[in-house]
């Protein structure tokens, strides 16, 4: 539906690209991937549909907050989402130098609940205070005034009284409702920050509209050797720039830059041949396997690579004049 009317909004994602990508990812259950995309949910999705709800994944999202409108088309059962953890992009150098740190978070939302009892509390004896000395001059204004025009003015002060209070009592609540949700979601964050920290995870799927040279080379601090990665990009010149700095770096092997390639056939008695309009390119996918990377033998490497390149000092021949 998406790549038939609104492309851009997934990336231009083919639907034969987007199964490679579940394939060379090697995606199943009770699998702990990683997903990176910018297609409005649709790669979350194909990842949640192929694990089945058993495993984890965590979804780092750039902004404000994950994008999950293709997510919601599925109609995954509320199960499903209980092992999908979401992490911001912003916190990832954070986590990695170390310096990402819990203190801000409140210890109990009952603390804050009761601090705000406290301040309505005060507000409450304010008003009463403030609505008592309107009520003084009203006692001593002079007794001419009717009976039915002393009625109408206590109905609509009781009315304004009613009015506030049940204003105050929403805002009470949205009040509450807020802080909890902010609780609630700092209190996941943490524990995806806790999955994260360990390292170990089983995969990795970049699907953004971002350069992918910088997402790979953080993102991949996460995942667990002998684990596969794929990234894909609309445009062939990122990819390059990915695979060459993956090559200086070191850690992955089996490095492959593909493109898909999809042909639609017409299927029809004596009339079969190939669709004169099709798809010109399905993107690009880069996709590896990570290693332990020796930092010693990588060192003693690169100094005999440099040894080679260097040219051989020339020999300085002496020769004798002979008068």
């Amino acid at each position: 539906m998406y790549y038939a009317r609104e492309p851009g909004k997934i990336n231009h994602l083919r639907y034969d690209t987007l199964a490679q990508m579940l394939t060379l990812g090697n995606i199943h259950a009770g699998n702990k991937m990683i997903v990176m995309e910018t297609c409005a949910g649709l790669l979350l999705g194909a990842v949640m549909e192929r694990m089945g709800g058993y495993g984890s994944i965590i979804q780092m999202y750039p902004g404000g907050g994950p994008v999950r409108a293709a997510t919601s088309c599925f109609g995954f059962p509320k199960p499903y989402f209980d092992n999908l953890h979401e992490f911001p992009l912003s916190k990832v150098h954070s986590l990695l130098s170390g310096t990402f740190s819990t203190e801000t978070l409140p210890s109990d939302p009952e603390d804050n609940a009761l601090v705000e009892e406290e301040s309505n509390g005060l507000t409450e004896e304010k008003q009463t205070s403030l609505q008592e000395t309107e009520e003084e001059p009203t006692t001593e204004a002079p007794m001419e005034i009717n009976q039915s025009e002393e009625q109408e003015t206590m109905d609509i002060n009781a009315e304004d009284v009613e009015f506030k209070e049940n204003k105050e009592k929403e805002n009470k609540e949205n009040v509450r409702e807020k802080q909890m949700k902010q609780w609630e979601r700092r209190k996941k964050l943490t524990e995806t920050a806790a999955l994260l920290r360990e390292k170990n995870a089983d995969g990795l799927i970049v699907a953004s509209k971002f350069h992918p040279t910088p997402l790979l080379l953080s993102l991949l601090e996460f995942v667990a050797p002998s684990r596969p990665f794929v990234v894909y990009c609309q445009y062939k010149e990122p990819l390059l720039e990915c695979y060459t700095k993956l090559r200086e770096r070191g850690g992955v092997i089996n490095l492959k830059l593909s493109e898909t390639w999809l042909r639609n056939y017409q299927v029809l008695p004596d009339r079969s041949h190939p669709k004169l309009t099709m798809s010109g390119g399905g993107g690009y996918l880069l996709s590896g396997i990570t290693v332990v990377l020796d930092k010693g033998k990588s060192d003693s490497s690169s100094l005999e690579a440099l040894k080679m390149e260097e040219p051989s000092p020339k020999r300085c021949k002496v020769q004798d004049l002979h008068c």
